[in-house]
């Protein structure tokens, strides 16, 4: 029963309201319709007692007088005048009984024999005070008069009348009513169909665009669709694209703040990124200088290219390192464990000029299914903000392991702890609509978004030492179709 209720919800409104008003047409032309076979039936009663009773009364006042001379023939002959006095009842029978209730005279003497009781069957259909009774299954109807002299009983007369005829006419009326109103509520159904249809087509364009909307872009109603400028779906239709200007120009404003916050990590980072490419050059240029001195010897020569070429894989990979976590690449491609690893040049510099103790545990598989950029990027943010919440001289750690199909990323810091507005973005239930303000979290609120499109949730904890513990747990992909929209 519930299962077909939820069916008939899930109808369209257009089908709904016309079943609707087809079942309120039947159910009232089933109320007016009986109303009137009653009052017909009512009716048709009330003529035939008139009638029954007008041929009653006139056979009666002519019985009396030949019931008291015991004349049974004048009492024949009366019956068969009646019959064409009143054809238009359609007495089947009549029959005359005396006092004592034995039949003196009957319209039909074969079936009713003079000197014979009155058949029980007849008697018996009357209650003492109803002359008059209606057997609408047999077709008939039976009425019985007393005769009485000086209220002195005298005898009585039974007569059967066909009532086909009546019965027939009230069937006629039935099937007449039943073709009108179902026409009728074909009709009405027809209509309030139409009428519906035209009224819930604004809602079925509304909600067209609501579910192109699903997938990521929201488009306006075109200015063709809107109608009559004052009219409820045109307000409505009017307010759901000032709406949907409000989100574009959100969704604008977080793709500018969140590269703009992203770009300004560069710019902090490249300060470091110099420190961290000037120590290795300074030492090449002192090799290169030693190679031109004293060149010609073997030992001297390998040990100075073996520093250049320390200093140039190092060089590589702090660029290595930057370029990929801020330009990107146009594949997509899964995360390798060194391409964590090597974070610790972008963050070295605020490292060291703080005096920090990094702490390194990277206990991932050479290849993790998940695309890369997303997840260096919010590591990143996180590594940055506990380099710069922890005091100098303090201790930062950072942990990555693959623990029941989810990559399981841990950040600790000796800081003050995360504001709780800022708290509040990262263990919120979805990311806002748009960034916070600037000194509010935006590099947070980075970290929460890359995070949740790729399925995962972020948890903070006071850390053991002191500060805050941010752990991020993002599963791993079983299929490799992921499609991802890259905030920054």
């Amino acid at each position: 029963m519930r299962r077909s209720l939820r069916k008939v919800g899930a109808w369209p409104m257009a089908v709904k309201v016309p079943v609707v008003v087809a079942i309120l047409m039947v159910a009232i032309s089933a109320t007016i319709s009986n109303q009137i076979l009653v009052r017909l039936s009512q009716t048709q009663q009330r003529h035939l007692e008139q009638l029954a009773s007008a041929y009653l009364d006139g056979l009666s006042s002519s019985l009396v007088p030949n019931l008291l001379r015991d004349d049974i023939w004048e009492i024949f002959d009366q019956l068969d005048r009646s019959r064409e006095l009143y054809a238009g009842l359609s007495a089947i029978y009549t029959l005359v009984a005396g006092q004592d209730g034995t039949i003196l005279a009957a319209s039909d003497p074969r079936r009713f024999p003079s000197q014979e009781a009155v058949p029980p069957s007849l008697t018996e259909r009357f209650a003492p005070d109803r002359e008059l009774v209606l057997a609408e299954d047999e077709e008939r109807a039976f009425v019985r008069r007393s005769l009485s002299y000086q209220k002195r009983p005298i005898g009585a007369i039974y007569a059967e009348i066909d009532i086909q005829p009546l019965l027939a006419e009230r069937r006629e009326v039935l099937l007449t009513l039943i073709v009108t109103n179902a026409a009728l509520t074909l009709v009405f159904a027809g209509f309030g169909y139409l009428a519906v249809r035209r009224m819930v087509r604004p809602i079925d364009v509304l909600a067209a665009h609501l579910e192109r909307g699903r997938g990521g872009h929201i488009e306006p109603v075109p200015r063709a669709e809107i109608g009559a400028k004052n009219s409820e779906f045109g307000r409505l239709f009017r307010r759901y694209n000032a709406l949907v200007r409000a989100l574009s120009e959100r969704e604008a404003l977080a793709a500018r703040l969140a590269e703009e916050e992203k770009m300004g990590s560069l710019g902090r980072l490249a300060s470091g990124m110099a420190h961290e490419i000037n120590n290795p050059l300074g030492g090449m240029f002192n090799a290169i200088d030693t190679i031109e001195r004293h060149g010609d010897e073997p030992s001297v020569r390998h040990s100075a290219l073996r520093i250049v070429k320390r200093g140039l894989v190092g060089i590589r990979d702090v660029v290595r390192s930057a370029l990929v976590t801020y330009k990107g690449s146009g594949e997509m491609r899964h995360l390798r464990r060194g391409e964590l690893d090597d974070l610790r040049f972008l963050v070295m510099h605020e490292v060291s000029r703080r005096q920090l103790d990094l702490a390194w545990n990277n206990d991932l598989p050479d290849e993790i299914p998940l695309p890369v950029g997303p997840v260096r990027q919010a590591v990143l943010n996180l590594l940055l903000n506990a380099c710069s919440a922890s005091p100098v001289g303090g201790h930062v750690g950072f942990s990555a392991h693959a623990i029941d199909g989810d990559l399981v990323v841990g950040v600790t810091d000796q800081g003050p702890g995360l504001p709780e507005e800022v708290a509040a973005i990262l263990i919120g239930a979805e990311a806002d609509a748009a960034p916070p303000g600037r000194g509010t979290g935006l590099g947070v609120w980075m970290v929460k978004r890359l995070v949740g499109e790729l399925g995962g949730r972020v948890r903070t904890a006071p850390s053991q030492g002191g500060g805050t513990d941010i752990q991020i747990k993002i599963p791993l992909e079983r299929e490799h179709e992921r499609e991802l929209r890259h905030v920054a």
